[in-house]
């Protein structure tokens, strides 16, 4: 069986307790009395301070201090965010854990996550926050719509170049943090995402008080479910069928040195294996198993050519 945090070999147990630690700052994972039914009440009596957007609900949690621990709803202030199953697309918890675990393997740092089981058996996707402390201290954070000045409606109206002035603009190294943006932005492309818009990257004033690129977050496939899913920021003026040189002029534009954009290439290459067996190891159908690895294979194939 495999951890449901890092989807490693558990030997019959459900979580490492060193994974535990790391997301709950504990050796358990915190219980959580929750099913379905109660989450569709919550979410309508929260709308409005919880983060309601499509058809993914969204729970903010915190942890009880008492004996036993406990994952508990609270209106502001929680330290985590609960996403259950999504009406209408299968197995988006189980998809976001899962590409979230590949990203980190692939170089990029991620938001700590976990997957947690529902009173009904169903998994539900749980994600620490990073702009928040355990003891709910908040830390400032601003997302691309923001920093561009738009509002939420227009969170599909950017683009990579956006981001790229953004970057340059807010974050600190702005060399190092254009070179994360590009290993990101190949990675998004590579799983089949399309649905990484504005907000969903973010600048994070972090514990030593520089801003950076955040830990990526909200990334899945959406390939999965939405088999001809495009990109939802374009690239060049495009959202899909990326050749390589459509690549080059990107990193040409973010003035990365061609053999610093490279070494990005190649690592899909000597990232695949392991990222396949990710994949087998996560709790996902076999079909979408199987799809996501034929995805994997061809778009790597993609991504290397030339490299």
């Amino acid at each position: 069986m495999s951890c449901l945090i890092c989807l490693r070999d558990a030997g019959g147990e459900l979580y490492h307790s060193k994974c535990a630690r790391q997301v709950f700052g504990r050796n358990a994972v915190p219980s959580l009395d929750l099913d379905q039914a109660k989450l569709q009440t919550l979410a309508l009596a929260m709308a409005g301070r919880a983060t309601l957007t499509g058809v993914q609900r969204k729970i903010s949690l915190g942890i009880s201090v008492g004996r036993g621990a406990a994952l508990h709803v609270v209106g502001e202030g929680g330290s985590f965010i609960l996403k259950p199953q999504a009406s209408g697309f299968p197995n988006v918890p189980e998809n976001e854990h899962l590409t979230m675990r590949m990203a980190e393997a692939f170089g990029i740092e991620t938001a700590l996550c976990a997957l947690v089981r529902m009173e009904d058996g169903s998994f539900a996707y749980l994600v620490r926050r990073f702009d928040r402390t355990l003891d709910g201290k908040k830390r400032r954070q601003e997302d691309f719509c923001q920093l561009a000045g738009l509002v939420s409606r227009q969170k599909y109206s950017g683009s990579a170049e956006l981001c790229v002035r953004i970057v340059r603009r807010y974050a600190a190294e702005p060399l190092v943090q254009l070179l994360e943006l590009y290993r990101r932005l190949i990675f998004i492309w590579w799983t089949g995402n399309g649905d990484m818009h504005l907000k969903n990257f973010s600048i994070l004033i972090r514990e030593d008080g520089v801003p950076r690129l955040s830990p990526a977050y909200d990334m899945l496939s959406t390939r999965l479910f939405l088999p001809k899913d495009d990109l939802a920021l374009s690239i060049g003026g495009k959202r899909d069928r990326f050749t390589q040189k459509k690549w080059r002029e990107l990193a040409a534009y973010m003035e990365l040195p061609p053999s610093a954009a490279a070494r990005v290439h190649r690592s899909v290459a000597t990232s695949l294996d392991e990222l396949l067996a990710i994949v087998g190891a996560s709790p996902l159908p076999a079909a979408d198993r199987a799809a996501y690895e034929k995805l994997l294979r061809r778009r790597a194939v993609e991504l290397t050519r030339g490299h």
